[in-house]
Order: C-alpha cells, then structure tokens, then sequence
C-alpha cells in the first residue's frame, strides 16, 4: 500500500456512521421502472405489456420514478436527472430505452450505451457517462429487426443499425460532486465526437415523485421558477426546501439560445392514453411535446412539479460544452447540524470543489488498490465498484397496499386469488438496496445481493451489512423463515448464500470494530436459522437430507424446468440444493464458533450444524449404489431423479451442478480446537458416534497444515477426480473461467427420455437456444462469476488444509502441477482478463465489436455482463451486472496482495483479507499524528 493515511473519502464514511447524512442523496433512481411488478395491474400479469416504454414519457409512476444519469434523496421525494433531444428524435430522452422480453430474440435487453465512471461510496463524486446518437433514435428498427431474429442468431445491437457511424454521436458526462451532505454541485460536459457542428437541448430536468394522486389526503409539494435569480425552487413537507441554481453555458460560441425553464406536472397524461378529461393542461409529457412539436403543454407561469432547464445549444465539431448546476437545502432549512448553502455566487467556488472530490476519489481508490495491481487491473477494479455503487436504487412496494389494490389481499372479502405474491402481504419495502442491474433487473434478488455484499464490504462495509440485514428483517423474511427472491415470484427458490456473506461481512467488520460488531452478528444469526429451518421444512420433503429447491437461480441448467412438475412424475433430488445445503451448515458452524466466544449456549449450536452437515454429505455419498448422487464410474456428482417406485436415475449432465459440492468446504483452524476444548470432545464424540457416516466425506479428524482441521464433502480422492475435469480446457476449463456446462456436451448432448418425450442438454457458450426460463436465463456454458468465486474460494479454503504437498495438473493434461493457490490464482487471473487488454489490445468483454475494440473513446469505458462467452468470453446477457459480476475487483483485490504463506501462517478466511482503507476512529486527527484532522463539513 502507498499511502496508509485516512482519506476525506473515508472520514466521511466515519461521520456517516455518527449521524451526518452523507448517503441522503444518491443514483437512487431506477433505469427502468416501466415494466416492473410494481406498476403492473393488468388482470393476467403480464408487467412488460402493462406499462410500457411508449407510456412511461406520459404516465405518472405509482411506485418510483427513472431517468438517465439521475439522483434522489433517499426516499425518492426529489429527483434529478438529464433529459436529451438532438432536434430529430420523435421523443425527448428521458430514459433508457429496450426491448421487452418477447420483442427481444434472447429476452429483454438495454439499447444503450451508458457506463459507470466513478462513484465514492458517500456519493460525494459521481461520474457517469452516456452516449446518444445525433441522429434519430432507430426505436422501430431495433423492435422489428429483433422480433424477426430467431434464438439462434445473434442480437440486433444499437451499434449495428450504423447510427453511431462517422462517430456522429455526442459523449454527454454527467459529474456529481457535493461540497456537504445537502449541497450537490452537477457539471454536464457534452463532447462532439463528429466531423460537423450539431445542435442538441441539454434538459437537466427536477422533479417530485408523485406521491399525491393515491394516498387520500396527500399534500402536493411544488416547484417554481425564478429566470432573474437563475433559479428553480423545491418545497416539500417532509423533505423541505430546496434550490436547483444553473448557469450559463461554458464553452459555447454563442450559438443557440441562453437557457430557459420549462415546467409541467408529473401527471398522467389522462387524454392521450384513455380518452380522459387531464386534471392540468400540463402533464408529464408537457416538455417533451412542447419541444418537439411546439405545442403550449408547459406552464407559463413556471409552476409545477416536474421542471427542466433547456440548455438549446451547438456544439462544434470535434469540440464540447459545459454545463454547471448547484442543488442545495434552502436558507433556512431545518436538517439537523447542517448548514444550508448561502444564497450568494453559487458558481463561484464550483470547479475548486468538483477537482477536489475528483482527487478525493483518487486517493480513497488508492487506497484498496494494492501497490502489485498494475493501471490496467485498477481501472477494472475502480469501474466495478463504480457500478456497483451506482447500482443502488431506492425500492418502495407496500404488498400489503399492493395487493389490496389488485382485490387480492388474503383478508379481502371477496378476494381475487390467483395474483403474484399473494403471500407475501406482510412486506413493506422502502429502502435503498443494490440492485442486479438497475436496467435489466430494477428489482432486488435475494441472491445476487449476497455477492454484492462481497464487493461492497470494499468500500462500504456498513452499508454491505445493512443489505444483509434488510432480506433478514421481519418486513422482508417470510414469518415461515423464506428469503425473498425476487419480485417476479417472491416465494421462489435462491441458493441460501446470505449467511456466507454475513461471515465475510462479520471477518472484516470484527478486525475494524472488535465486538462492537457481535450485538449485529447474533441479531443475524438468529434470523439465519430461522431461514435454516425453513429450508429443513420445506425443501427437504422425505426427511432423508437430499434437498430439492427448484433451479436456485440456475435457470436453464437443467435437462428440464426444475421448478416445475417432473415429466416423469416423483420428485428431483438436486446435487446442488444439498451441496448447498451443507455450505450453509458449515457457516453457520463458523458463525456460532464465533458468537460462542462471548456466550457458550451457541456451543450447543455448533454441535447441531456440524450434525446436520455429516448427515447431508453422507446423504449425497452413502455408498457406491446407482441412486447416490456420486457416479463413483464418471467421478462427479449428478442430480438425481427419484421415480414414483422409488427407484433413482442419474442426469448426467456435467454441470456447476456437479461442481458445487466443492464449495462446501470450510477449515477449522487449530486454535478453535484449542479455545474449546470441551466444545472439540464433545463434537468428536458425536461424531465418532455416526463413524459410519464418515466414510465418503473428508476425513475431519484428520489433522492438516498447522493442525487444522476440514469439513468438505469431497475426500481427497474425490478431489482430485472432480478437478480432473474442472481444469480440463475441453471441458470446464475456458481461457475466461469456469464454464457453467461442460464443453464435452457440444459434440456428445445429454439426452433423457421418457413417456415418448425427448429432453436434451448441449453445450452453448453464448445465448441460450431454449426459452425454458424466458430472458437472459442462460447457464448452459457460458462463464458466471458468482460461482466462479464460490469455486476460487474452496480451494484457498482447501489449500489452507493441504498446503503445498497437494497438488494437480492445471490444466488437464499439461503436465503442469500446481498447489490448490496457485489453482484458485490461475482461474482468478482468466476470469479477471475478460476485462483486460490481450496481446493485441483487445479486451475479451468487447467480444467483435470494432467500435468498442479500436475507438479511444469507447475502448476504455467498460461493461460488466451479466455473463461470458464460454469460450471467447464475449459480454453476454445484462450489461450492466457489476451486481456479481462486480466481484472481479474482489478478486483483483485479494490476488493482488495475497501470497500462499499468508494463508499457511494465519487462519483467517480468504476473503475476509481483503484489503480495505484505513478506518478512522470518531476522535480521527486527535493525538495521531498519521490521522489528518476531519473537515469540519464532514461532521
């Protein structure tokens, strides 16, 4: 590390933690709220077809609001956010446009191109970038070229309709940058990229989310303008009053016109979409029709709640314009401890301010950069976490009010059955959550935001914890023990990974707070087993430890839809449910180890889950029979089809499936056995108890490096033949990472047979050519980070129980031996080089597209996917997935200042090592002379 002194970046963090809101104001505003669960109720629930693009520009939101490049308060009271028009577009652009999951030939999918550029965790600097073409928008080609593709063509793009050609586009940076919690200062810069001068209205545009027209009783907050003052002034019951200053044009030659104030409501636009009287002549679409067909649809007056300010200019060729703007808290205001800006010369200390959270952002940035990771990996590394804390959103949907809306609330009489998420009547969701993607996937899942913990624990560890504990709340979890997962299907089925991330969580946590952090660790734990128990309930149906769960998130892994009746009848027993299952006992061990070092009761505890994991990795392996999901002939694990005789039958497909009893592999360290030594007896008794059970598992009385000792399903033999395959390059092994599906299946598929029907599953390492889950669900072979990670961490874990005297040919077939690091390393390093120039200065992400390979302004700007090429590791899926896929900076991170020796000497989690910025303490500056002291605006 360069420079261990505490940032201003992380002093605001401290402050946050003591009170001062420096998170109020954030991205909170969605992509996309048109077509969401949430706005939907049509009477089949068909969400894409409810509420569609074509009406969000005039039809109010029940739920929450969207823009491009836009701000909120942390409840979604006051937004902002830019609105373009080129002069040829037939609409304004508001928002982000895409396809609907049936107009796309691969489901639903962003037509644009945006990145996230930077982004402090306190949001104190914010940068983000967006692409908009200077010709109309080609709306109708993309919906109608798409819709004629079939699945086994690639997708029709924005870039090949040919309008980004003779780079006629403008680069339109959008720069967040706040001097204190309350006062944001905006700078637009519009780049030129074309070889003419062209004309575009910069629309930075302020609104209130309509939280009027539903509730009885509501009061209306209002916004005006004064063009003297160069001024648009907020006024809000609950939030308060705030000003949005703007200036003029930087840059410009004097073309155009001087910026003017539009103003409309954030109404329903009654008239155009049902034929209805409009309770205003001025509705949500007023500025756009006003611009772009002279119509009188804005207010006069310059009153309203929805107001942009026009920047009409020309920007010349090859040139740029900037725009400044300054929303703040009103004199007067009445947050607590906060100042509001004084009235006077809001320009005038502008651009000290925003070149000081630029160096700001440089320096907390430095600081969990390793001193090893070259420019290229630290760039990677600072645009994933840029994404991902650009990713969060604020979510609000009340089920309760919901599904009485819909006559489908269970206490209404009479009641409409049949409605999505109908037993879900207890949650209230108003929070800021990281969302998968705010686009694509504008809603939270329960297990994406596991791995988002992971990469936010980097720059924001209480924030991470606070993800953790809202799916854990009483207004999330299910009163049966059910994490949410998704809004789609609530009560559908992920991969319970929450309490491994609130073991990571808790790692870093403990070595900066001590046990302060144990009060959050027991509330956690306690929710985790009621979550446990729910899955021992409900998923394990005869009481034998073999779990079903349906797909788990992996979609179309499959031979067939496993959240659906078995076409052969009986029931599924999934080698990945149990695999994960027995992960899940194995931290809850860890986290009742932990929590027993203050209260023995949670002693008792830690006997019952290493139980619990015995029997679920003895029921997995109980012997060499052809019902065990161990094939001891193919040396991999399959899941299993139990018929209705009770017979069973193997489904070999070679999948994660078969992979992810690696996973389930955890290292106790001696000095646990030594701080309980009666604790240690006592599950040494149990165990001895159940030696037959022992057998086909790793041995855990057998002591490895250091004395420590290992729960793992796998035995040292099982091992070794499962990684025979996972690092065989024509099989698992991709020059990205591990592939979902084996590469064996794309000459020799997996076929299965039954009552005259025909099932198969082949190798394909982009877009999926099965609608079995609809959209982008596509695990049949293409790359996926989260488990990928998952598979990187078990063997550090079993590194840590080996050592260097274990090791194995990597790749397959090489003749190469290597330790399990060195393993974990190689696979870090090929799915970190996705992202990374190759030998010809491509990067693999960019897959064919010569824009984003050979042009300097595109080259750079990167995008996370939601998933990889299997074989070329091309971008694939959702485009702006830094939810896991954000996880490489993890892994940049870690690999690059971890060594072997440091996981033999010491026995702390792999991730929990993470290197994070130096931590001030509340009294920062007061006696250390290492600590600088805390601006005052911090505090």
């Amino acid at each position: 590390m360069a420079d261990r002194s505490v940032s201003d970046e992380e002093l605001r963090l401290q402050a946050t933690r003591a009170g001062v809101p420096w998170r109020r104001f954030g991205p909170y505003l969605s992509d996309r709220q048109w077509g969401t669960v949430r706005e939907d109720y049509s009477d089949d629930g068909n969400a894409w077809g409810y509420f569609s693009h074509d009406q969000a520009r005039s039809r109010a939101y029940r739920w929450g609001e969207d823009g491009i490049a836009g701000i909120s308060d942390d409840q979604q009271q006051l937004c902002f956010a830019i609105s373009l028009w080129n002069g040829a577009d037939p609409i304004v652009k508001e928002r982000l446009f895409g396809l609907t999951n049936t107009e796309g030939n691969h489901g639903e999918d962003v037509k644009e191109y945006y990145f996230h550029l930077d982004c402090t965790p306190t949001h104190s600097y914010m940068k983000y970038l967006y692409k908009y073409p200077q010709a109309a928008y080609p709306y109708d080609d993309l919906v109608a070229t798409n819709r004629a593709r079939t699945r086994l063509q690639y997708e029709y793009e924005l870039l090949d309709t040919g309008i980004f050609d003779e780079q006629r586009y403008f680069d339109v940076f959008v720069e967040y940058a706040k001097a204190t919690p309350e006062d944001i200062l905006v700078l637009v810069t519009v780049a030129n990229r074309g070889p003419e001068e062209a004309p575009l209205h910069v629309l930075p545009t302020l609104w209130f989310r309509n939280t009027w027209s539903w509730p009885p009783d509501t009061s209306r907050p209002e916004l005006d303008g004064d063009t003297d003052a160069g001024t648009i002034r907020a006024r809000h019951d609950t939030l308060g009053d705030f000003e949005l200053h703007y200036d003029g044009v930087d840059g410009h030659d004097g073309a155009g016109h001087p910026p003017r104030l539009l103003f409309c409501e954030n109404e329903t636009n009654a008239r155009l979409l049902w034929q209805a009287d409009n309770p205003t002549p001025y509705v949500k679409d007023g500025i756009t029709d006003h611009l772009t067909a002279g119509l009188p649809t804005v207010n006069p007056d310059l009153v309203g709640t929805k107001a942009s300010v026009d920047y009409d200019v020309v920007v010349p060729a090859g040139g740029e314009v900037r725009l400044r703007l300054r929303l703040h808290r009103r004199a007067g205001g009445t947050t607590p401890g906060l100042a509001p800006l004084p009235a006077t010369a809001p320009f005038e200390d502008f651009d000290d301010i925003v070149d000081q959270r630029r160096s700001d952002a440089d320096e907390f940035y430095a600081g969990i950069t390793p001193a090893g990771v070259d420019a290229e990996r630290a760039m990677v590394l600072r645009q994933a976490l840029s994404g991902m804390l650009w990713s969060k959103q604020y979510y609000y949907f009340d089920l309760d009010v919901w599904l009485r809306e819909h006559g489908a609330h269970p206490f209404a009489v009479p009641r409409r059955k049949g409605v999505r998420n109908e037993q879900w009547y207890h949650m209230f969701n108003s929070d800021v959550i990281s969302m998968p993607d705010k686009w694509e996937y504008p809603w939270y899942a329960a297990w994406d935001l596991a791995f988002h913990t992971l990469a936010l624990d980097l720059v924001d560890p209480d924030f991470s914890r606070s993800q953790l504990e809202l799916m854990l709340s009483e207004v999330y979890l299910h009163p049966s023990g059910q994490i949410p997962a998704y809004e789609w299907n609530f009560g559908d089925v992920n991969p319970p990974v929450h309490a491994w991330a609130t073991l990571v969580s808790a790692g870093i946590a403990r070595s900066e707070h001590g046990d302060d952090m144990l009060p959050w660790l027991r509330e956690a734990f306690n929710k985790l087993l009621l979550n446990f128990t729910w899955w021992v309930n409900r998923k394990d149906p005869n009481g034998n430890n073999v779990f079903q769960g349906g797909f788990l998130g992996l979609d179309n892994i499959g031979i067939f839809d496993r959240s659906a009746p078995l076409p052969t009848g009986g029931q599924l027993e999934q080698a990945d449910a149990t695999a994960w299952m027995a992960f899940f006992c194995q931290n809850m061990v860890e986290l009742a180890l932990e929590l027993a070092q203050q209260d023995p009761a949670y002693e008792d505890i830690v006997i019952k889950f290493v139980d619990h994991f015995v029997w679920i990795a003895a029921a997995m392996d109980p012997g060499s029979r052809p019902d065990d999901m161990w094939d001891e002939e193919d040396g991999f694990f399959y899941d299993l089809v139990r018929m209705p005789d009770g017979s069973g039958q193997r489904l070999k497909v070679r999948s994660l499936v078969g992979l992810l009893p690696l996973c389930a592999s955890t290292v106790i360290p001696a000095s646990v056995l030594d701080r309980f030594p009666e604790l240690t007896a006592r599950v040494r008794t149990h165990l001895e108890r159940n030696q037959e059970l022992l057998g086909n598992m790793a041995d855990p009385f057998k002591p490895g490096v250091g004395g420590r000792r290992l729960l793992a399903i796998v035995n040292e033999d099982k091992l070794r033949r499962i990684l025979n395959r996972m690092l065989d390059e024509e099989r698992f092994l991709s020059p990205h990472g591990i592939r979902s599906i084996s590469r064996s299946h794309l000459e020799d598929p997996y076929v299965f047979e039954v009552h005259g029907e025909r099932y198969e599953v082949a190798y394909e390492a982009a877009e999926s050519t099965t609608s079995m889950f609809g959209g982008n669900s596509n695990w049949r072979g293409p790359v996926w980070f989260p488990i990928n990670l998952l598979l990187v961490r078990s063997l550090l874990q079993l590194y840590m129980y080996y050592g260097d005297d274990f090791t194995v040919e990597c790749p397959t077939g090489s003749g190469n031996q290597c330790t399990l690091f060195e393993v974990a390393k190689e696979i870090a390093d090929r799915l970190i080089s996705i992202f990374t120039p190759d030998a010809e200065g491509k990067r693999p992400v960019f897959g064919g597209s010569a824009m984003f390979q050979e042009d300097p302004h595109w080259h750079d700007n990167l995008l996370f996917y939601e998933y990889f090429h299997g074989d070329n590791g091309a971008g694939l899926g959702a485009s702006h997935q830094t939810g896991w896929t954000g996880v490489v900076a993890v892994l940049i991170n870690l690999f690059g200042h971890l060594e072997p020796q440091d996981l033999l000497d010491d026995s702390t989690p792999p991730f929990a090592r993470v290197v994070r910025p130096r931590v001030a303490a509340p009294n920062a500056g007061r006696g250390d002379p290492d600590v600088p002291e805390a601006d005052p605006s911090l505090w």
